[in-house]
């Protein structure tokens, strides 16, 4: 398929290694552009032995380099879809495709179950994941957007060479943009609301991105739809979908639905299944992943057993400890205010909410309607002045860290509250990720007397 193709990758984070990686199993003709320079190392040892030609450094970006002929482009995720090069790629009519399209390329013939949204997609993902693989372990795979690249799933597992397995991917809307002919079986959009402002250029052009998991489903495929949100279906309307239909809803109103929830009880065609409250996932995510689980065919017995043993994913509302009666909960995966949102529904009050991070200059104003539940607010980082500035709660303070933020909490905490870090935007400006900034909460938290 890709043998004697001259392709160029961009990036060598983990997609670009890993379609670097299933490329040399077809014996294709690759560069690698990388604008920092690639120090050799045991790690990378192989790339120096692959024959893969490398231009990083200044080399990555010359102008020339994206002049020549290339069949096509495999674009990682973490590049800005509007730099100059992929103007002029586009510009030239080069293809230029995600790792997951490439993926999808090497290996359509299984069952791809592919979860996007703004919130709650590595949950529900993770949650998917462990239904399914309940009922197939031999045959189910997890990859995507939750850090486990595609390619690389494909090629440990063989999977050019099987079908009929089933895939499950957490897709952004990065990977979305740059799909020509990924067609899952069975999609969903959890939710939409406004997010990643400051690496894209419109909301319109962010929600349509999103459209983009269901523009080749056709009607024996399955698109798992959430009624209550207003601008899904919005944008369904614009951008219509061809599969067929299975539906969700959180409300006992819309008990027209395939699945809705009454008294805290998950009903599904007509049938009350299982009471969620017991569990610690937050409730659209096991509508979702239930639903999921029904297209694909799964029993309601493995579904149930699945999500009451499933605990969650770290950074995602995790319970961290106890201390004094106080509860700790990281929450450093809320890297927009509608993910902060879910978490303060969630959380019973009082709750004293860390927030701050890099500026995304979002609208934090919908948090305001949690007041009622908010002891207080501190506010850190980069954006923590205009983050409690802007939100005007009548106990607010600002810091510069993230440690002397749980050293406030610490000091101001009484028996019964809650300190909450759902930070409503990235950690950039003093941490590499989201990961990094969570797993320091939790030292910080883990230290405190």
């Amino acid at each position: 398929m890709f043998f004697g193709k001259k392709i160029l990758v961009l990036g060598f984070g983990k997609s670009g290694e890993a379609a670097i990686k299933l490329l040399l199993s077809y014996q294709a003709d690759i560069t690698l552009s990388e604008k920092r320079e690639i120090k050799r190392n045991e790690k990378n040892e192989w790339l120096f032995n692959s024959g893969v030609i490398i231009k990083d450094g200044a080399e990555g970006q010359a102008p020339g380099l994206f002049e020549e002929g290339w069949d096509f482009v495999v674009k990682s995720p973490g590049i800005p879809y509007r730099d100059w090069y992929l103007l002029r790629l586009r510009e030239r009519g080069i293809p230029v495709i995600s790792e997951i399209e490439l993926g999808y390329m090497a290996a359509p013939n299984h069952k791809y179950i592919a979860i996007t949204g703004t919130n709650g997609k590595t949950t529900t993902t993770e949650l998917t994941y462990r239904i399914i693989s309940g009922a197939h372990p031999e045959s189910t795979y997890v990859a995507g957007n939750i850090g486990i690249p595609l390619c690389g799933v494909i090629l440990e597992n063989n999977l050019t060479e099987r079908g009929g397995c089933y895939i499950v991917l957490e897709v952004s809307n990065f990977q979305l943009m740059d799909i020509n002919t990924f067609r899952p079986s069975i999609a969903t959009i959890i939710n939409l609301a406004p997010d990643h402002m400051n690496e894209i250029g419109s909301l319109e052009e962010y929600y349509a991105s999103k459209t983009n998991v269901y523009k080749n489903m056709s009607p024996s495929d399955t698109f798992i739809l959430n009624t209550d949100d207003k601008i899904i279906k919005e944008y369904i309307s614009k951008y219509p979908l061809r599969a067929g239909l299975l539906t969700f809803s959180l409300s006992e109103e819309n008990d027209k639905t395939d699945c809705y929830l009454k008294n805290n009880r998950l009903v599904f065609k007509g049938e009350a299944v299982f009471d969620i409250s017991k569990t610690n996932i937050v409730a659209q995510n096991i509508l979702t992943a239930f639903s999921i689980a029904r297209a694909a065919g799964i029993g309601t017995g493995g579904i149930i057993k699945a999500t009451r043993d499933f605990k969650g994913v770290e950074h995602r509302l995790e319970f961290v400890r106890e201390l004094n009666g106080v509860r700790y909960y990281n929450d450093s995966k809320a890297t927009n205010v509608a993910a902060a949102e879910t978490a303060l529904t969630a959380i019973e009050g009082p709750v004293i909410l860390l927030i701050g991070g890099e500026e995304k200059k979002l609208d934090v104003s919908p948090l305001q309607k949690y007041f009622y539940k908010i002891k207080s607010i501190i506010g850190y980082g980069e954006c923590g002045y205009r983050l409690v500035n802007d939100l005007a709660h009548k106990n607010s303070r600002i810091v510069n860290s993230l440690k002397e933020a749980v050293e406030a909490a610490h000091s101001t905490a009484s028996a019964g509250d809650t300190v909450l870090l759902s930070p409503t935007t990235s950690s950039f400006d003093q941490f590499k990720d989201f990961e990094e900034r969570g797993n320091c909460f939790k030292e910080l938290v883990k230290a405190l007397l």
